[in-house]
């Protein structure tokens, strides 16, 4: 199965002033999302990378993008079997769960499985 990047995602110590700052800036506007404290991005542009702005979920603030995985518990034990961390074990909401892993070095990327 390929691997597409589906999803960017910043996660901010105070998300409204985050909104109100990008929104100004390119003129996003801000759709309610699934998470209390969490809005999608609407940047104007048609079929563009679906993005959300949030609070943080545990651990730092984070500008990050998701890959799209088929199973999420198994690209998450590849990813510590070569070395990686998990950084947030999978999270399950309606319609995707979402998890967050590090490379050895710390770099870190989402993970997502649509159903």
């Amino acid at each position: 199965m390929p691997s597409p990047v589906v999803h960017a995602e910043i996660r901010s110590a105070d998300p409204d002033a985050t909104r109100a700052f990008f929104g100004a800036l390119f003129g996003w506007t801000f759709p309610e999302g699934a998470i209390p404290g969490y809005t999608y991005v609407d940047t104007g542009v048609p079929n563009a990378l679906p993005a959300g702005i949030g609070p943080v979920q545990g651990g730092n603030q984070l500008v990050t993008f998701f890959v799209g995985v088929e199973d999420i518990d198994a690209a998450i034990a590849e990813a510590t079997r070569m070395g990686g961390s998990v950084v947030q074990p999978p999270q399950r909401v309606p319609g995707v769960s979402f998890a967050l892993i590090a490379d050895p070095a710390g770099q870190v990327v989402g993970l997502a499985q649509q159903g």
